[in-house]
């Protein structure tokens, strides 16, 4: 199943947590399969300019993807320079063109622009997933923007809302942060072709008494890559770049934590109104047997929290990189980034598991919703009986006793008494009779707008392209 046994350390990143796919992208195969692309379009553009010859030329693409990486890493072992070690290699297979291999270029021309291809590679997984993610919420926000469901505050019985809505909730927590990947991906930018400082002085000194410039070089260069270049750099494109994308990271995963963390509360049987799915052989617990432990929500809320800890670290790097370069980031950035997408990776894909099949218990709702319906009322009461003529705070009093009255009996497993207490108090009575008393009980009618709002979002989801 996998081409690696467990006889050694392995992060749970290589195979339990991410995709296949995402794996592949951060994969040392594929991370020298990039760089020698780059010096392929880089030789492509030089041979434009007559500093490379069609034999060499041909000879470089005809070896681009002649990779032998166990003898890149056996080189590296005498260099101490994994992008010399990997020029040694390239070279030993392409004998025509391999002198010309790396022209100009210094190490970070090649291992920063490989970098940021491939974050846009994995950016795009991420905002596919988003964008399926936020449709399936759309789904549901639509079947449920009108069921009724109680809110809660504090963790407390609080005014009703809808299913719809709360999902809206994370919907549009979510839909932020697909915004936020749109940002990053107009903003972050390749190094490009700019030599050891950044002032493309190599690059100059090659293009002398040649009809291409330095900068028609490095467009025909990225252009062939596919991504652009920063207007300024030193030796490495600018590491704030970095921090943005690990905080775009971290705005998907929290508002699938906050989903997740509801989802955790939700499921306990004290609530009973939602549930994730539960495999019909799924385990919850090897000592009681009864257990249906929210494990997948769990592991996003877990997950989240490590993802949450990674920008500071790329903050760091953008601010003590000193001067043109220092090799303060160049550690763990070979971690921190491709850690920060696959885990994120992985809270997508149990996320998209979760909602897909989502657990709404109507009868457990519509039971929460009755047994503390009358407490739900208790602003509508006060609104309507100083519209009567009452004073609002001797209002608010009578009702906060006749409250905690009725909450000792719900405590003590008895019926919410609420509305029998409320029909016997005096001063209520005085403002409301029995018929407009019990129309402001049926708390189910004060959802107010949340319906509409809950389907507008829905509708701001549906236009996003797919």
């Amino acid at each position: 199943m996998k081409n690696f046994d467990f006889s050694t350390y392995l992060s749970p990143l290589t195979w339990r947590y991410g995709s296949d796919e995402m794996r592949k992208i951060f994969s040392e195969k594929h991370k020298y399969e990039l760089w020698r692309k780059i010096w392929v379009a880089l030789a492509e553009a030089q041979h434009q300019a007559g500093l490379v010859s069609k034999e060499e030329l041909e000879d470089l693409k005809k070896n681009e993807k002649n990779i032998d990486i166990d003898k890149i890493f056996e080189l590296e072992r005498d260099t101490k320079h994994d992008v010399v070690a990997a020029i040694k290699e390239f070279a030993e297979i392409a004998k025509v063109g391999g002198g010309k291999i790396h022209l100009g270029a210094t190490s970070m021309d090649i291992v920063d622009n490989a970098d940021m291809i491939r974050i846009y590679e994995v950016l795009e997984i991420v905002e596919k997933k988003v964008i399926v993610i936020l449709n399936l919420l759309a789904d549901k926000i639509e079947e449920y923007a009108d069921f009724p469901c109680l809110g809660y505050t504090h963790l407390q019985p609080a005014e009703p809302t809808t299913v719809g809505y709360r999902l809206a909730f994370y919907a549009q927590d979510l839909l932020t942060a697909y915004e936020s990947i749109q940002f990053v991906k107009k903003t972050i930018k390749g190094k490009g072709m700019k030599g050891a400082v950044g002032t493309a002085a190599s690059y100059q000194e090659l293009l002398k008494n040649k009809t291409m410039t330095v900068d028609q070089l490095e467009t025909k260069v990225m252009k062939n890559l596919g991504i652009n270049a920063a207007l300024i750099t030193g030796q490495v494109y600018p590491r704030l770049y970095d921090f943005i994308v690990l905080n775009c990271l971290v705005m998907v995963t929290s508002a699938l934590a906050k989903f997740a963390g509801d989802l955790r509360i939700l499921q306990s049987p004290l609530y009973g109104e939602w549930s994730e799915p539960f495999g019909k052989k799924q385990v919850g617990s090897s000592a009681m047997p009864f257990k249906k432990n929210p494990i997948s929500s769990e592991n996003i809320c877990s997950l989240a929290r490590f993802v949450a800890t990674l920008p500071p670290v790329a903050s760091e790097n953008a601010s003590f990189s000193y001067f043109e370069r220092t090799l303060d980031d160049s550690a763990n950035k070979r971690i921190v980034i491709a850690e920060a997408f696959l885990t994120t990776d992985q809270i997508l894909m149990t996320a998209e598991k979760i909602i897909s099949g989502l657990v709404i218990n109507k009868e457990r709702i519509s039971f929460n919703l009755r047994q503390y319906a009358s407490f739900a009322a208790s602003e509508s009461i006060i609104l309507e009986t100083v519209r009567n003529g009452a004073d609002r705070q001797e209002m608010h009093e009578a009702l906060r006793i006749n409250s905690m009255i009725a909450w000792t009996d719900i405590q003590n497993g008895k019926k919410n008494p609420m509305m029998q207490l409320l029909l016997d108090d005096k001063l209520v009575s005085k403002y409301l009779n029995k018929d407009k008393l019990e129309k402001l009980m049926e708390v189910e009618n004060h959802i107010g707008n949340a319906p509409e709002r809950a389907r507008k979002l829905a509708k701001l989801i549906r236009v996003i392209p797919a």
